[in-house]
């Protein structure tokens, strides 16, 4: 893994050629942050956030791309904002694909290997090797039988809904960063699966019953949010949907058990399964699945 060789030419590059680090206390400086992401089948993307133009960004984004051919995907982002967050921000693409690309066994028999263009600002678990577990207790869980139509929340690139396509009769795929709603779409294409459809926008106002009108009244509801958990609004219209079955994946166990006391309401929690994401960390994964009684 070259990232830290990355990232350590990356700073004595910048020492080198009077590039200030940014302060997060008083807001200056030029390099803020960057992003490394590499793929099981070599791909590897590097993105650096700057706080402003400046021409020495670039002759610094020729010498990585000069000193590491290895990077498949070499952006940058101006960054002046308060925050670290970069999906309201355009990424520029320097130098080589706009992507990476993933790939997971399909579960069950088929021998399928799915693959997942990854754009700049789409989510993808960090530890692909575990996430093919995390996926795989999700599916387990649902014991779908090939008829359900299920609701993917928070899908990003789409990977769950690819993983539960090919068992179940429909997927709908809701997701609010538009970006990773048109990779998601391009990794049904890709991976040959037609029995998706996706949405982008703020589940708390998209997810309602005129939604679930349109779509259909959900039998299996899978939901893998972020840190922060559902909002409320999301967990209610759950209940009013009634879905036979939720799994509910989370990255955060105490928020998970906030939205699971709140589904209590007709639901019973019937089996649990942490996955260990983040080996040498306290982190887990955690999966649930919710009966409705």
């Amino acid at each position: 893994d070259p990232s830290n060789d990355i990232r350590l030419a990356i700073k004595k590059y910048a020492i080198d050629h009077q590039m200030s680090f940014y302060n997060v206390r008083n807001w200056e400086g030029l390099m803020r942050n960057i992003i490394i992401r590499t793929s099981r089948n070599g791909n590897l993307m590097v993105i650096v956030i700057f706080k402003e133009e400046s021409d020495k960004n670039l002759e610094l984004l020729k010498f990585l791309g000069d000193s590491f051919p290895e990077i498949t995907s070499l952006m940058y982002v101006i960054n002046d904002k308060k925050n670290d967050t970069i999906n309201d921000l355009e990424v520029n693409l320097f130098k080589g694909d706009p992507y990476i690309i993933e790939e997971m066994a399909a579960p069950g028999k088929s021998n399928k290997i799915l693959k997942f263009k990854i754009g700049p600002t789409s989510f993808y678990q960090t530890n692909p090797e575990q996430a093919q577990k995390l996926y795989e207790v999700a599916y387990n869980f649902a014991d779908f039988k090939g008829n359900e139509l299920v609701y993917d929340l928070y899908t990003g690139a789409g990977t769950i809904a690819s993983f539960v396509a090919p068992s179940v009769k429909k997927v709908i795929g809701v997701e609010y960063v538009e970006e990773a709603v048109n990779d998601a779409r391009e990794n049904m294409q890709l991976n040959g699966i037609t029995n998706v459809d996706f949405f982008a926008g703020d589940l708390a106002k998209l997810l309602n019953e005129d939604f679930i009108m349109q779509n259909g009244k959900p039998d299996v509801i899978i939901t893998d949010p972020p840190r922060a958990g559902m909002h409320e609004k999301v967990v209610r219209q759950i209940l009013n949907a009634e879905p036979e079955k939720i799994v509910y994946v989370s990255c955060n166990p105490a928020t998970q058990a906030r939205d699971i006391a709140i589904l209590h309401e007709k639901y019973d929690l019937v089996k649990i399964q942490p996955v260990d994401m983040f080996p040498q960390t306290h982190h887990v994964e955690n999966v649930v699945l919710m009966i409705k009684r």
